[in-house]
């Protein structure tokens, strides 16, 4: 169980990293936000605009602590 538990964290993670280094590429936001949602897409998640808005704004409000 420990194993899994690692593996989660790794991938979530990796999740985060990618979105903040997408949140401070130099590109306007609703590019960037675009580019959020089709990578989420991607990997199977999907998040209407409402929801991607909540989460660039929880993720800065992480950022900026």
């Amino acid at each position: 169980m420990k194993n899994l538990d690692i593996v989660l964290a790794v991938v979530g993670g990796a999740l985060v990293g990618a979105s903040l280094g997408l949140l401070f590429a130099p590109k306007k936001g609703e590019d960037l936000r675009d580019e959020i949602a089709d990578y989420l897409k991607s990997k199977g998640i999907s998040l209407k605009k409402q929801k991607l808005d909540k989460l660039v704004e929880e993720l800065e409000g992480v950022v900026k602590r």
